[in-house]
């Protein structure tokens, strides 16, 4: 069991950056895998990125490759979203999660089993 609160969204132009930040509390954060979701209004949550337990492998939706860069310090119990060329379309409510496996099941929704409350970014032109 683990709680995770996201902090770092806020109103940014297109082109600018964000840093997002997902703090967790509870046993074990090193074993657990963590992923970024977003969810516009009216829209599916959707897949961002995922990092493994050791933050040595990461995934990316192709929509954020090469913009956005996960990481973790789990000594700091605490993982990271660095978002860059921010665009319009990446204005959605971010979530970070904790899974369990690191295998094909990564970028789905059912991997996760514990969620924070979301921090809300918004792109304006």
């Amino acid at each position: 069991q683990v709680q995770l609160v996201e902090s770092g969204g806020g109103l940014v132009q297109a082109g600018g950056s964000l840093r997002l930040s997902c703090a967790a509390s509870g046993r074990s954060f090193s074993s657990y895998v963590m992923a970024w979701f977003r969810q516009a209004p009216g829209e599916e949550r959707e897949f961002v990125a995922v990092i493994s337990w050791s933050g040595g492998a990461t995934d990316y939706a192709d929509s954020v490759k090469g913009r956005f860069t996960i990481s973790r310090d789990n000594a700091k119990n605490t993982m990271y979203l660095q978002m860059n060329v921010l665009k319009q379309e990446d204005t959605a409510v971010y979530y970070c999660a904790t899974g369990r496996f690191w295998d094909a099941r990564r970028r789905l929704r059912s991997n996760y089993d514990n969620w924070g409350q979301g921090t809300q970014v918004t792109v304006s032109s």
